[in-house]
């Protein structure tokens, strides 16, 4: 199920929260258990049984890990659990990626390839295992003590606003709100409101430039016009941020509807004035996670430059796989990999120098010429992509009217945070507290613009996933 669809909207949605708002504190957590089994099911019935046996194994092995009278014990369980949702990951997500490259090997040499029936993978397998993983360490840190009821582990696990594609929520951080909260009206109308600002990002912005990079990337690359492809990446540019970031702000609004509180998972990237700070504004949680669970693990930057080197390529390249089982994932966590080293060599100091307008530039010109990676399907095609965008040539020019006005738009909505009163006016929009005069115009905005327009939008058009469901 889709947050950006009239079956969520006018149907899951309302019903869910009437019972939920219905009924005593004690019974929100079943209710919400529930709701979100019920969601999951709905996009992937198939794999719910294995979602189910899986949540209770983790609860099942944290709970054995947590009583054991010895720390070797202890690790011996932690190792189990960890391991126990990498395999998992790892057949769903990467099976058929090891099979294919298994058998490029096999050809090459001369052998019988391998017969092998394409896995599914089943929808949002990369959030649910990093969230599982917070949880076993965060137990065996004792940073938080392990839930008693499997109930409310599955909870935690399962909930469905931020279960498909994050933000990535550490126990630790959300662990006595699942035990209680208190839902206020003023959390209700903030969250609702952050939840029709993410709906607008989504099906206002991220949908209608998505019609200018989709058919620009269906072209034949080799043939394609340097204009071309530069609008194209352009727009798969802001299509991505104002799709990942309209679905992460909708999930934050959601939580506050249920009295939960997630973190922030964007803040403004694109405004960053070097890749180390995009990486600080971009992806926040996955960036949390892996600071926390893998590079300091590994060592963090304690270690020695060249060992600290090593770690952020690690890290990245690790980071670039859990997006896709594909070498282009790979090669664009390598490629992030290499401009933060840069960063740490030279290139702060040397961006500091240029002032404050021509890093900006800067950075997203690398950050954007990283989305071909990310957004092409092969190597051998990002390879002719990134020949059309730099050869300053002629060729297919892109059919039909694009919709310029949309990516000017994103553009204006990106960039506006780098001003004083871009700033202050995005400050104002995403603050857990509205004053009366703010409150008023973002309810205005939303009532006036933003609402009827999405409404609209998807009436014409509700199949609209977003980009990231599929990793």
């Amino acid at each position: 199920m889709v947050f950006s669809s009239i079956t969520f909207l006018f149907y899951f949605l309302p019903v869910f929260l009437l019972i939920y708002y219905l009924v005593p504190a004690k019974w929100q957590n079943p209710i919400l258990l529930a709701g979100s089994l019920i969601f999951y099911a709905y996009g992937a019935p198939r794999f719910l049984a294995i979602f189910i046996v899986m949540m209770f194994f983790n609860w099942l092995l944290t709970k054995q890990m947590y009583n054991s009278p010895t720390l070797k014990r202890k690790k011996w369980l932690l190792a189990a659990s960890i391991t126990l949702n990498l395999l998992v990951l790892g057949y769903f997500k990467y099976m058929n990626f090891f099979v294919d490259n298994l058998n490029a090997i096999l050809q090459l040499t001369n052998h019988n390839i391998i017969t092998f029936n394409k896995i599914a993978l089943p929808i949002g397998i990369s959030f649910f295992t990093f969230q599982s993983i917070t949880y076993t360490v965060d137990v065996f840190r004792d940073e938080a003590a392990p839930l008693k009821r499997c109930s409310d582990y599955m909870l935690y696990i399962s909930m469905f606003p931020q279960l498909i594609a994050g933000p990535i929520v550490r126990f630790n951080t959300i662990a006595a709100q699942i035990g209680e909260r208190h839902i206020t009206m003023e959390a209700r109308v903030n969250g609702c409101c952050r939840f029709m600002i993410g709906l607008g990002k989504k099906v206002l912005i991220a949908n209608q430039v998505a019609l200018i990079a989709d058919p620009i990337f269906a072209m034949p690359y080799q043939e394609m016009a340097t204009s071309t492809a530069w609008i194209g990446i352009l727009a798969y540019t802001f299509q991505i941020y104002f799709d990942f970031s309209g679905y992460s702000d909708m999930a934050i609004g959601l939580g506050k509807m249920l009295g939960f509180r997630f973190p922030e998972n964007f803040n403004a990237p694109y405004t960053s004035l070097s890749i180390s700070e995009f990486w600080r504004r971009w992806h926040i949680t996955l960036g949390a996670f892996m600071k926390s669970y893998l590079y300091i693990p590994l060592g963090g930057n304690r270690k020695g430059t060249l060992r600290t080197y090593l770690n952020l390529v690690t890290v990245f390249l690790l980071s670039g796989l859990w997006h896709g089982a594909s070498w282009n994932f790979v090669l664009w966590g390598a490629f992030h990999g290499f401009f933060l080293i840069l960063d740490r060599i030279f290139m702060l100091k040397w961006l500091e120098k240029m002032g404050r307008l021509p890093a900006m530039i800067l950075t997203f010109f690398v950050a954007t010429s990283g989305w071909v990676l990310f957004r092409t399907e092969t190597l051998s095609g990002a390879l002719h992509f990134y020949q059309a965008m730099f050869s300053f040539r002629g060729g297919i020019p892109v059919q039909g009217e694009p919709q310029i006005f949309f990516l000017i738009l994103a553009a204006l909505i990106s960039f506006a945070p780098a001003t004083a009163i871009g700033q202050k006016m995005m400050d104002n929009l995403f603050s857990d507290h509205y004053s009366t005069k703010t409150l008023t115009l973002v309810v205005v905005l939303i009532l006036l613009v933003i609402l009827p327009l999405s409404i609209g939008s998807l009436a014409s058009n509700n199949f609209n996933p977003f980009i990231y469901f599929r990793f």
